[in-house]
Protein backbone atom coordinates (compact mmCIF):
# COMPACT_ATOMS: atom_id res chain seq x y z
CA UNK A 1 0.00 0.00 0.00
CA UNK A 2 1.93 3.55 -0.79
CA UNK A 3 1.88 5.98 1.69
CA UNK A 4 -0.97 7.95 0.08
CA UNK A 5 -3.24 5.82 0.61
CA UNK A 6 -2.85 5.00 4.04
CA UNK A 7 -3.11 8.96 4.58
CA UNK A 8 -6.59 8.19 2.81
CA UNK A 9 -7.33 5.92 4.23
CA UNK A 10 -6.68 6.96 7.68
CA UNK A 11 -8.64 10.00 7.31
CA UNK A 12 -11.61 8.01 6.17
CA UNK A 13 -11.46 6.30 9.32
CA UNK A 14 -11.91 9.34 11.25
CA UNK A 15 -15.06 10.29 9.24
CA UNK A 16 -18.89 8.93 10.65
CA UNK A 17 -19.83 5.72 9.77
CA UNK A 18 -22.46 6.68 7.17
CA UNK A 19 -19.66 9.03 5.37
CA UNK A 20 -17.13 5.79 5.45
CA UNK A 21 -19.71 3.85 3.62
CA UNK A 22 -20.35 6.55 1.33
CA UNK A 23 -16.79 6.98 0.11
CA UNK A 24 -16.65 2.76 0.51
CA UNK A 25 -19.29 2.83 -2.32
CA UNK A 26 -17.53 5.37 -4.52
CA UNK A 27 -13.81 3.94 -4.05
CA UNK A 28 -15.48 0.69 -4.77
CA UNK A 29 -17.04 2.16 -8.31
CA UNK A 30 -13.55 3.70 -8.67
CA UNK A 31 -11.77 0.32 -8.79
CA UNK A 32 -14.76 -2.11 -10.47
CA UNK A 33 -13.04 -2.82 -13.71
CA UNK A 34 -16.62 -4.40 -14.69
CA UNK A 35 -19.05 -1.19 -13.11
CA UNK A 36 -21.72 -0.50 -15.66
CA UNK A 37 -21.93 3.39 -16.22
CA UNK A 38 -24.77 4.74 -14.37
CA UNK A 39 -28.09 5.07 -15.72
CA UNK A 40 -29.71 9.03 -15.99
CA UNK A 41 -33.62 9.15 -15.21
CA UNK A 42 -35.50 11.52 -17.48
CA UNK A 43 -35.07 13.96 -14.32
CA UNK A 44 -31.75 13.45 -14.06
CA UNK A 45 -31.58 14.58 -18.12
CA UNK A 46 -33.41 16.88 -17.46
CA UNK A 47 -31.80 18.27 -14.53
CA UNK A 48 -28.09 18.29 -16.14
CA UNK A 49 -29.30 20.35 -19.69
CA UNK A 50 -30.70 22.88 -16.89
CA UNK A 51 -27.14 23.32 -15.29
CA UNK A 52 -25.77 23.50 -18.77
CA UNK A 53 -27.69 26.16 -19.96
CA UNK A 54 -27.50 27.71 -16.50
CA UNK A 55 -23.52 27.60 -16.75
CA UNK A 56 -23.66 28.76 -20.22
CA UNK A 57 -25.89 31.81 -18.96
CA UNK A 58 -22.88 32.16 -16.27
CA UNK A 59 -25.29 31.63 -13.68
CA UNK A 60 -23.44 29.78 -10.90
CA UNK A 61 -23.67 29.29 -6.86
CA UNK A 62 -21.80 31.89 -4.57
CA UNK A 63 -19.18 31.12 -2.16
CA UNK A 64 -21.97 30.89 0.89
CA UNK A 65 -24.04 28.92 -0.98
CA UNK A 66 -21.86 26.85 -2.36
CA UNK A 67 -20.29 26.55 1.83
CA UNK A 68 -24.08 25.68 2.45
CA UNK A 69 -24.27 22.92 0.28
CA UNK A 70 -20.99 21.39 1.83
CA UNK A 71 -22.73 21.92 5.51
CA UNK A 72 -25.72 20.06 4.62
CA UNK A 73 -23.12 16.74 4.13
CA UNK A 74 -21.59 17.43 7.23
CA UNK A 75 -18.30 18.87 5.55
Amino acid sequence: MTDLLKQAIERIRALPDEQQDEVARVLLRIVDAESEPVALSQGDRLAIERSKAAAARGEFASDDEVRAAWASFGW
